[in-house]
């Protein structure tokens, strides 16, 4: 089976890991993690970013030439909020698309899916090409594509929590269900976990405290684009089913005894 490019609605990318901007000791190791990635894409909390200082403006230590930016909504709590901060990211010139997040509760800081249905089907009138970031949640990820949404980006376990995949059978049935692309955001902690995902079939992942808070960042982003790379063509070739009882790994017929 061949692999195709990963196609979000109008963009297209060759690779299918998309990292983040946030937590990185300074701006040099983000860049050389951005760098050993691989990737084609990155997303920045536009919230975050600090405009009145050059030095200190993240935008200004990302790539252009090699990386798309991918806004996100980071830090907003109501639909309005994410309303306007997409808003924003269009008028200082950055792509039309957004990775929208509405958080609901700011301890957990799981997502509201709620305000962020609501965001979406406003600024999808407005014609953003929006990404939501949602609970593993099948009805709400169905909801999100029948609003309009270029994908849906279901979490695989709480932002920056490492946890891993924790619900792989819910991942699973929104990708049954799902035509657009499914994003896995947020829980990846190390390589192995970006495996797993890809390996249910996700179309791509999309991560940044397992790379920028490991101990070796630009490794850790090495190796998440390699877990990327080796979960996605295991899901394309087809995994052996599991059994309850072992198979020779040998032919048995025609053994001299």
């Amino acid at each position: 089976m061949n692999d195709e490019k990963l196609k979000i609605g109008k963009f297209e990318f060759n690779s299918r890991l998309i990292i983040g901007t946030g937590k990185y000791a300074n701006f040099d190791i983000m860049k050389k993690a951005h760098e050993a990635s691989g990737a084609d894409v990155v997303t920045v909390a536009i919230r975050r970013v600090n405009f009145d200082s050059p030095d200190e403006n993240l935008l200004n230590h990302i790539d252009k030439n090699k990386m798309m930016i991918l806004p996100n909504t980071a830090g907003c709590y109501t639909a309005e909020e994410a309303i306007r901060t997409a808003r924003l990211a269009r008028e200082l010139g950055l792509p039309d698309w957004v990775k929208l997040e509405v958080i609901g509760d700011q301890k957990t800081l799981m997502p509201d899916n709620e305000e962020t249905l609501k965001a979406a089907k406003v600024l999808i009138k407005e014609g953003f090409t929006i990404l939501p970031y949602t609970n593993d949640d099948v009805v709400y990820a169905k909801k999100f594509e029948e609003a309009g949404a270029a994908a849906v980006m279901p979490l695989g376990a709480p932002i920056g929590s490492g946890q891993g995949i924790l619900n792989p059978s819910n991942i699973k049935i929104i990708l049954e269900n799902a035509k657009v692309p499914v994003i896995v955001d947020a829980g990846v902690g190390t390589a192995s976990d970006a495996t797993i995902a890809m390996e249910l079939g996700a179309d791509g992942v999309l991560l940044n405290t397992g790379v920028a808070l490991a101990k070796d960042p630009i490794r850790m982003a090495k190796a998440m684009k390699l877990a990327v790379e080796s979960g996605r063509d295991a899901f394309l070739a087809g995994r052996i089913p599991k059994k309850l009882y072992a198979s020779a790994s040998s032919p048995i017929e025609g053994v001299v005894r």
